[in-house]
């Protein structure tokens, strides 16, 4: 058995940076130190650290400006600790475009292709790449490697994949991607070899999507091109007529820009209830907001006909996983989610197979996995 190894991740959203240092060997990923850089670019952001039991060991306001930053003070606090130094790392890219499919080795022509593909996750991409730059500068001798949200996705056949759109822009990679990828495997890695033939994982948070998995493969999706689409999600529209964005762009006189801001920043959760992207703040508000309390009930119609979408392309269901932020915590959504769907037969004690579980999708161990596998550095730590 190789010596254990051990691997930084890093896993940029759009406004924070998590890491995780693994100790990783054939068997297992052991967690040695964790922790999350939040709300970045803000006067409140702050730094936290758990240790490997998960207890809070460190904390501070480090008003930390954009993940770049985030990423310095991160690097420097992993240097400065007692525990074995990483010797690879691993990044979270959460669009790999139409050149990058699958988990790879990051060298000066692959940063460059994944800097094409930023366009398609303005939120996430252009972030991710700076915390690259970043490790790349601080940490030159380290192998880094990009895990992509969409390399999960790429399995998808081509009813699926296909957008109905001219074919000379379908040769240009406008296709449906598919996002949360690192969250799938990590479900489908845990679920190991009580895999069923037909699952069903729901990824909700600020960020949601529906993913149908056959036999571990994924087969279709909710999102598409880019992160913007599927379901109702925090602050994005989802999927929406097109016309809408004709009708801005036209009669509003909306630039581009301001049409991209509203799809991703300002619609719904958050367009919707006028408060918040926050689920917990749209519950507290329900009984006196009519506005939040039907941003809820939209957001839990939009999951459910995703769901019922992905039942019909698996011809069934025999287990449907609810992960994420909300996913995992909000018993309330989850309730009114499954309720529509146990009437229609699909889960619950009228459907012949299926069963509903709550996972906890594991981002950075999934990373960690990768990054060892791919990276491809000595077993023996260097002295």
């Amino acid at each position: 058995m190789p010596r254990p190894s051990t691997v930084l991740a890093l896993n940029a959203g759009s406004s924070s940076l998590k890491f995780g240092l693994y100790r990783v060997d054939d068997l297992r990923a052991q967690i040695l130190v964790s922790g999350e850089a939040q709300s970045l670019g803000e006067a409140a952001s702050d730094f936290s650290v758990q240790n490997g039991e998960g207890k809070d060991v460190f904390a501070e306001h480090a008003g930390l400006s954009d993940h770049a930053e985030a990423a310095s003070r991160i690097l420097r606090y992993v240097a400065q600790g007692s525990w074995p130094k990483p010797q690879a790392i691993g990044h979270r890219i959460v669009h790999g475009g139409p050149h990058c499919r699958d988990h790879m080795l990051i060298d000066a022509e692959i940063l460059r292709q994944l800097e094409q593909a930023a366009p398609l996750a303005p939120l996430h991409v252009p972030s991710a790449l700076s915390v690259v730059r970043v490790s790349q500068a601080l940490l030159p001798g380290l192998a880094q490697v990009a895990c992509l949200d969409t390399a999960f996705h790429r399995t998808m056949p081509d009813v699926a994949r296909v957008l109905p759109l001219p074919k000379m822009l379908r040769a240009e990679g406008i296709e449906r991607y598919g996002f949360h990828g690192i969250s799938c495997e990590s479900i489908v890695r845990q679920i190991g070899a009580n895999l069923p033939a037909r699952l069903v994982i729901a990824h909700l948070g600020n960020g949601a999507s529906i993913t149908a998995v056959k036999d571990g493969r994924s087969i279709d999706t909710s999102m598409g091109l880019t992160p913007a689409g599927g379901v109702v999600m925090g602050s994005r529209t989802g999927d929406i007529d097109p016309g809408v964005l004709f009708y801005l762009l036209r009669e509003k006189g909306l630039s581009s820009d301001e049409i991209e801001t509203i799809v991703e920043r300002k619609s719904g959760l958050l367009g919707i209830s006028g408060i918040s992207h926050d689920m917990r703040r749209l519950h507290d508000a329900a009984a006196s907001n009519p506005d939040a309390a039907l941003a809820i009930e939209i957001f839990c119609a939009s999951v459910r006909k995703q769901i019922g979408a992905m039942a019909a392309v698996l011809n069934g269901i025999d287990l449907l996983v609810f992960t994420g932020g909300i996913g995992e915590h909000d018993a309330l959504v989850r309730a009114k989610i499954c309720d529509g769907l146990e009437h229609a037969g699909m889960i619950g004690p009228n459907a012949k197979t299926s069963g509903t579980i709550v996972m906890h999708s594991e981002e950075n161990e999934q990373i960690a996995w990768h990054t060892r596998r791919i990276a491809q550095y000595p077993a023996v730590p260097p002295a």
